[in-house]
């Protein structure tokens, strides 16, 4: 196994997991899916190594497949936008906008310049790649605790 299909193994878990429209809801959960990817590394990680995983290996592999997930779940949701709401809902979203009056003239025209699709996948990467990371590093460390193997006892002289 590379160095670092475990990271990726566990990015493509948290990316699709986080990506399916009912199964999403358990990210909820402190990032279920995030972590359980961290976790999911980092058992592959130590079930490909004799030694127990060092510390810094498995956060690197956290942050790793915390990163390339966030991005595989950006990437999905931007298609599946694209795909199912278009225009139809950015219309709509327009509308509401316009029609509220509280929103000063200058914050509405910027919304609406913001309200394409590149800009919201870059906010989007903006938002979810750290949180993501930092989630999947603590799912890391945790799967650290539960599958770390034990070095046998030195005998003494």
């Amino acid at each position: 196994m590379g160095r670092f299909q475990p990271a990726l193994l566990g990015a493509l878990f948290i990316g699709v997991l986080s990506s399916l429209p009912i199964v999403n809801a358990a990210n909820m959960c402190c990032c279920l899916w995030v972590v359980a990817g961290g976790v999911l590394a980092t058992y592959l990680l130590q079930q490909n190594t004799p030694t127990p995983v060092a510390t810094g290996e498995a956060a690197i592999q956290g942050l790793i497949a915390g990163a390339l997930g966030g991005l595989i779940y950006c990437l999905v949701q931007f298609a599946i936008v694209s795909f199912f709401a278009g225009p139809d809902v950015l219309a709509q979203i327009r509308a509401e906008l316009t029609k509220n009056t509280e929103i000063p003239p200058e914050m509405r025209d910027r919304i609406l310049g913001f309200m394409n699709g590149r800009n919201l996948v870059l906010l989007g990467l903006f938002v979810t790649l750290p949180i993501y990371s930092v989630f999947s590093m603590a799912g890391s460390f945790l799967g650290l605790a539960f599958f770390r193997k034990k070095l046998p006892p030195t005998p003494q002289a």
